[in-house]
């Protein structure tokens, strides 16, 4: 029998952080959990990330309520992840926001990752009960698309694949603000079992262009000033490409995924041991790596037994 996921043994409740990252735009962080962010427009506001529950959901609401009581009409989902998304019905929006490629993500893995998800994150599915099911967004596009929270403009864009082939940013150009999901992370683990190692790089650099004042990274804390946002995404950076480099070694000369895993310990450990969900995600990053660098450009479906089955294989 495989020893837990480091994940299911994590049932610490996390302390919440509610921080203006521009004017009237917030930043939701706990410690490292998936974190959501608020944008207040003249007369309405808009949600990035929903939760993983209706639970977690009350928790951003109430925070939302300290500040404004002007109704929540959008949720914008940055990608297709149960921990991200599950937690919708609770802001009564009209209007859910998501890629193209997002939501058939959600028609072609959603169920299996909520499932996967579900068995991985107990503490992050209290509640799970109230999850009416998956959530579909009522709005989609390919490349990008405007909204306006009356003369706000708030700018949704696809910019390249990263965390998911189905990643978006939030761009509020008045303030120069990005909600930027998974793609950046802040001394926080990049989860990249979804992933795609090649063009994360390339969608940081996009991000980059922006020179933004400000980031909402996925989790980790909110990012302040040029300085701290460059050194984010850097960091990120260096996190990907430390994590696929030693897996492309490995399997190159026909090494096994269990190579490939001592391969990254050695590489990582040193840098990034001690970030938020760093444990959690290391097996998933090592997999997916592995198929990557072997040819596999779509990444396969998490199941719960296939959770399963790889952390089996690492153990050996």
């Amino acid at each position: 029998m495989a020893k837990a996921f480091a994940s299911q043994g994590d049932m610490t409740e996390k302390t919440i952080t509610f921080e203006e990252v521009g004017e009237g735009l917030w930043a939701f962080t706990a410690e490292g959990d998936p974190n959501s962010g608020v944008i207040v427009g003249d007369d309405s506001v808009m949600i990035v990330e929903a939760q993983a529950t209706p639970r977690l959901a009350n928790k951003v609401i109430e925070k939302v309520r300290e500040v404004t009581d002007k109704p929540i009409t959008h949720v914008a989902l940055t990608h297709y992840h149960a921990v991200r998304v599950l937690g919708a019905s609770a802001y009564g929006a009209d209007q859910i926001l998501m890629s193209d490629m997002a939501r058939a993500m959600v028609v072609e893995r959603g169920q299996e990752d909520w499932d996967s998800e579900f068995q991985r994150f107990p503490r992050l599915f209290e509640g799970h009960e109230s999850i009416p099911g998956l959530t579909w967004p009522t709005t989609t596009f390919s490349d990008s698309m405007t909204v306006y929270l009356g003369n706000r403009r708030v700018d949704l864009m696809h910019l390249g694949r990263a965390h998911t082939a189905g990643d978006i940013v939030i761009h509020v150009p008045d303030q120069n603000v990005m909600f930027t999901g998974d793609i950046v992370e802040y001394h926080s683990a990049c989860y990249c079992g979804d992933g795609h190692f090649n063009d994360w790089g390339d969608t940081l650099d996009a991000i980059k262009w922006f020179d933004v004042d400000a980031i909402a990274p996925g989790r980790g804390d909110a990012l302040v000033g040029k300085d701290m946002v460059n050194a984010a995404i850097e960091n990120t950076r260096d996190f990907v490409e430390s994590t696929y480099r030693p897996v492309a070694r490995v399997a190159a000369r026909g090494g096994s995924l269990k190579e490939a895993w001592d391969a990254v310990r050695a590489e990582c450990d040193p840098k990034f041991a001690d970030y938020a969900i760093y444990e959690h995600c290391l097996p998933f990053n090592v997999a997916r790596a592995y198929d990557e660098a072997r040819g596999i450009d779509t990444p396969r479906i998490w199941t719960a037994q296939r959770d399963l089955e790889m952390w089996e294989a690492l153990q050996g």
